[in-house]
């Protein structure tokens, strides 16, 4: 007889941790775990600032599936349609024709992808903040900038090189901007040619506020903070153009910079729209509090989902209102729907997924931080130690902990690394210089 087959599409916070905790829940032979994703890890996305400041290695930010889901199945691949009117997924592999995955039961949690908007030069010169990819690129990028305006006489060239824009000012837009202009601080007693006046960082948010999630006590206090390092935070402003690198902002500066880093929010994995599941406006997938699958109250048998791709009314808050898209939400939503997914296969009562936020931190650099927890307000050192704590408690398996840990280690006796790995970036030129005639 043929197991029941639970397919997990995405591994991303709530992917993992579901079929962590299916594969340790479920009885022999009870049920086959199928995990899908084209990554072969799970990128632990609160530690990419760190990782691209080269406080912990990138390594050691992400979690290798086939180490710590050993009982599960793992198909390289992506998901590219869903059709639960057949119980039946269409997977791309990396490599090869598609092919169709049959299931029992579907946990729906590709995650989400960057929300843009059509701002002229976006496409073409913005870099993203979601992936380790990504975090190792604008590390490489900004410690090149540096290599460049040391050797340049042109002032133009030195100006363009040395300002970097970071658009939201969100969790991911902060800490990536507080952590590289860290880094970049740090590298600067290797470059006599240059000094800390001559770097230009800029903040940019649309709206008034910055880290809304710390509360706005904290958040004015992120923004002294951000200011008495000469950082420039231009809050109800909008980016509106960067062609050919020329940044255009709302209140009418204009300025070139060679490095722009998107973070102004993010949107439901693509995914979802070729699904034949229900959505929402927003494009999320509609869900109860059991992280069920609901078409207008009714409920779609055999349907799980959760996380940023998923709307989950939050049971802790006012009606209507749904649970926001952290990584908080996500691992606790993962946990409930794993076991609500295992009484079900038990014919057995599930439950509804209920949290409220004891609070958040941030971390605005090295040492430094901003945190808010029942509803108190914590900053500086002691902010910052609960952020590390916090994450190290949360990211997945005792071997990323502790080689986290030994990275923090090494750090308080030597000196971060700041040089640029350039030929990371286009590792075929080397050769095809080689192999000019």
């Amino acid at each position: 007889m043929t197991p029941t087959r639970i397919l997990v599409v995405g591994a991303g916070h709530v992917g993992l941790y579901v079929a962590l905790r299916l594969s340790r829940k479920l009885r022999a032979g009870e049920a086959e775990v199928m995990v899908v994703d084209p990554q072969p890890h799970m990128t632990y996305q609160p530690f990419l600032p760190e990782a691209a400041a080269g406080n912990i290695s990138p390594r050691h930010s992400v979690v290798p599936l086939r180490r710590e889901l050993r009982k599960c199945t793992i198909l390289a691949g992506a998901v590219t349609k869903v059709e639960h009117s057949r119980k039946v997924a269409t997977v791309q592999p990396l490599s090869g024709p598609p092919r169709e995955v049959p299931y029992d039961h579907i946990v729906v949690a590709p995650g989400s992808v960057s929300r843009t908007l059509p701002i002229p030069g976006l496409r073409e010169h913005a870099i993203g903040f979601k992936t380790i990819g990504e975090a190792i690129y604008l590390r490489n990028h900004v410690l090149e900038r540096l290599d460049i305006a040391a050797v340049t006489e042109d002032p133009a060239v030195r100006s363009r090189a040395l300002t970097f824009v970071v658009v939201g000012a969100g969790y991911a837009g902060v800490e990536a901007l507080a952590e590289m202009e860290d880094m970049a601080r740090d590298a600067l007693r290797y470059y006599p040619e240059l000094k800390a006046s001559d770097m230009h960082w800029v903040l940019v948010e649309a709206t008034q506020r910055i880290l809304p999630e710390v509360g706005q006590e904290m958040g004015a206090y992120t923004v002294e903070q951000l200011l008495k390092r000469d950082i420039d935070v231009r809050l109800g402003t909008r980016l509106e153009s960067c062609v050919d690198n020329l940044v255009k902002l709302s209140d009418g500066a204009e300025f070139y910079a060679d490095t722009i880093v998107w973070t102004a929010g993010v949107k439901a994995h693509p995914l979802v729209n070729a699904t034949d599941l229900p959505r929402n406006a927003r494009g999320a997938i509609t869900c109860e509090p059991t992280l069920r699958i609901v078409d207008d109250g009714k409920v779609v048998e055999g349907a799980w989902s959760a996380g940023d791709c998923a709307a989950v009314p939050d049971l802790t808050a006012a009606a209507g209102e749904m649970c926001s898209p952290s990584a908080q939400h996500a691992v606790r939503q993962a946990r409930r729907l794993a076991d609500n997914v295992v009484a079900t296969l038990r014919a057995k009562p599930i439950r509804q997924y209920r949290y409220k936020h004891v609070g958040s931190v941030a971390s605005l650099g090295l040492h430094k931080g901003v945190a808010r927890l029942f509803g108190v307000n914590i900053k500086g050192l002691s902010a910052w130690f609960l952020h590390r704590t916090y994450h190290l408690s949360r990211i997945p398996s005792l071997n990323r902990k502790v080689r986290v840990v030994i990275d923090w280690t090494l750090a308080l006796f030597f000196k971060r690394e700041v040089v640029s790995l350039g030929e990371l970036q286009d590792p075929f030129v080397p050769i095809q210089e080689a192999t000019k005639q």
